[in-house]
C-alpha cells in the first residue's frame, strides 16, 4: 500500500474524523478537511493532473494549509513526482531545479525529490520511494506510538523531512494532523495545543524547544496533561535543554531522533524514560539497520533508504554503496548502504551515539575538537541563549576554538565565567579562545545552525 492507499481507507472507514486542522494564523477560506474531505479534494485534483500535466515531475513551492496536502496527495494519485521547495525559494533556484529535474531520469518507484537544506555543502536532491514513505511510517508508528485519537502539531515547513515525515504515520493511523505556519510567534503554537483533544504531540527542533523554554515555560507546563509526546532531530539537542524540558513536562515521552533526507527515519530514544545523554539517539528502528563503518561512521541499512540524487549518479555512489548486509536473517549478502559523515559509535546496549560530524571538528594542534560538544557546555553557562563554536587561526596551534554567543537580555559578556563553565566540563583544549558577542545566531529555515555559512 501507498501513503493514499491508507488515506483511501480512512475516507471509508471513518469518513466524518477530521484529517486536518489549520491553525488561526494560516491564511485560507477553510479551517478543516475530514478524512472523505481530503480524500475527495486530493481524487478530483489528481484528475486534473492526469490529462493537463504531461511532465512526470511537479516543481512547487510548500505552503503550510490544505492546499500542499492536497496537492502533494494528488500527484502521487496521479503517478507523478512531487518536488516541493521552500516557499521562500527565489525564481532563480526555482528555475535551476525544475531544469535539473526534468532533464534527470528517475526509478518508477520515486514519490518525491526533497531537496536538503545545505549546510555542509551545496543543496542536493533526494529521491524518495513510496515504499520509504510507507517504511517510515511504519517506523514511527511502532516506535513512539502515533495512534487513531492523536492531533499531530505540524510546526515546522512541510518541504523537508523533519515535519513532511510526520504526515506519514498520521495518515497510517487516521489520526488528526494540525498546521500552524512554524514556530516564529510561540503564541500561535500554544493555540494549537488549546485545540479540543486528549491527545497531542508534535516535532520541534531543538532551537524551538530552546525558545520554549525560555519564553513559554509555565505556558508549557500547562498543557502537560494532554502532551503525549515531542520529538526532536535535525540537530543535536544540548543536555542541560533535555534536562529542562523532562522537568516541564515529566509525564511526556521526549524523542531524540536519527534520520535525515537521504537515511529516511532510522533510531529513536525517549530520553525522558531511562537515559537523558545528549548524542543518545537510541536503537534502529523496525525498518532500519545501522553499524559503524571502520572508519568511525554511521552507516544505515534497509528500506527507508533514499534511492539516489537526482541527477548525480557519481555523488549517490560516494554515499549509497553495497555492502555486507548486517541483518542476520539476509545472511550476509550484499545490500544498498548509506555511508552518512556523522561520526558515532553503538553502546553496550546496541544505542547509537553521535560523536559530531566530520566536516565539523576543529583541529587543535593534532587533537580533535567537536564543536557540538563545546556548545552543549556552553549553553549550559547561566546567561547564554545561543551560541555556535567555529574555528579560527591561532599562531601556534594553527586552528583553535571560537565561541559566537548570543546572551539573555540584561547579561554581559564574561569570557572568563564562561571559558571557566566550559572548562569544568571539557579538557582544556577544547575550551574556546576566543569569545564574541552577536546578536543572533544564523540558522537553516528548518532549524539547523549554520555551519557553512560561518566557515
Amino acid at each position: 500500500m501507498t501513503l493514499e492507499d491508507y488515506l483511501r481507507r480512512n475516507a471509508e472507514q471513518w469518513p466524518d474524523k477530521v484529517a486536518v486542522v489549520l491553525g488561526e494564523r494560516v491564511e485560507a477560506d477553510t479551517r478543516c478537511l475530514t478524512y472523505a474531505q481530503l480524500y475527495d479534494a486530493a481524487c478530483r485534483e489528481a484528475d486534473v493532473l492526469k490529462t493537463k500535466v504531461q511532465a512526470r515531475a511537479e516543481v512547487f513551492r510548500a505552503s503550510q494549509n490544505l492546499d500542499f496536502l492536497i496537492h502533494y496527495f494528488a500527484l502521487h494519485m496521479a503517478g507523478k513526482v512531487a518536488v516541493p521547495l521552500e516557499r521562500d525559494t527565489s525564481d532563480a533556484v526555482f528555475d535551476e531545479v525544475s531544469t535539473l529535474v526534468s532533464h534527470s531520469e528517475m526509478p518508477d518507484s520515486t514519490a518525491d525529490v526533497l531537496f536538503t537544506t545545505g549546510t555542509t555543502g551545496r543543496s542536493k536532491g533526494v529521491m524518495i520511494s513510496h515504499r520509504t514513505i510507507v517504511c517510515n511510517a511504519e517506523n514511527l508508528v511502532e516506535a513512539q506510538g502515533f495512534s487513531h485519537d492523536l492531533v499531530f502539531v505540524i510546526a515546522g515547513p512541510l518541504n523537508h523531512i523533519g515535519s513532511l515525515s510526520k504526515i506519514y504515520p498520521v495518515i497510517l493511523t487516521g489520526g488528526t494532523i494540525y498546521v500552524t505556519t512554524g514556530m516564529k510567534d510561540i503564541n500561535e503554537f500554544f493555540s494549537a495545543l488549546s485545540y479540543p483533544c486528549t491527545k497531542m504531540a508534535t516535532f520541534l527542533v531543538p532551537a524551538s524547544i530552546r525558545i520554549l523554554l525560555q519564553f513559554g515555560k509555565a505556558q508549557l507546563a500547562g498543557f502537560a496533561h494532554k502532551i503525549d509526546f515531542i520529538e526532536t532531530g535535525a540537530a543535536p539537542m544540548a543536555q542541560s535543554d533535555m534536562e529542562a524540558i523532562c522537568a516541564v513536562l515529566p509525564h511526556s515521552r521526549m524523542y531524540n531522533t536519527y534520520a535525515s533526507t537521504e537515511t529516511g527515519i532510522v533510531c529513536t530514544h525517549n530520553y525522558n524514560s531511562d537515559k537523558c545523554i545528549a548524542g543518545c539517539l537510541g536503537r534502529p528502528m523496525k525498518h532500519a539497520r545501522v553499524f559503524i563503518s571502520p572508519d568511525g561512521k554511521v552507516a544505515c541499512q534497509g528500506p527507508t533508504l533514499m534511492l539516489g540524487y537526482v541527477g548525480d549518479a557519481d555523488l549517490t555512489s560516494t554515499v549509497l554503496r553495497q555492502s555486507p548486509s548486517v541483518s542476520a536473517a539476509d545472511g550476509g549478502v550484499d545490500v544498498p548502504t548509506l555511508f552518512t559523515a556523522d561520526n558515532g559509535i553503538l553502546d553496550d546496549e546496541g544505542m547509537l551515539r553521535l560523536t559530531g560530524r566530520e566536516d565539523d571538528v576543529i583541529n587543535v594542534g593534532g587533537f580533535k575538537v567537536s564543536p557540538v560538544e563545546v556548545e552543549d557546555a556552553a549553553l549550559s553557562c547561566p546567561g547564554i541563549a545561543d551560541c555556535i563554536c567555529v574555528s579560527t587561526t591561532h599562531i601556534v596551534l594553527g586552528h583553535a576554538p571560537k565561541l559566537l554567543v548570543v546572551l539573555e537580555e540584561g547579561v554581559k559578556l564574561d569570557k572568563r565565567k564562561i571559558a571557566l563553565h566550559i572548562n569544568a566540563t571539557l579538557e582544556s583544549y577544547k575550551v574556546p579562545v576566543a569569545y564574541e558577542q552577536v546578536d543572533s545566531i544564523r540558522r537553516t529555515y528548518n532549524g539547523k545552525l549554520d555551519r557553512k555559512y560561518y566557515r
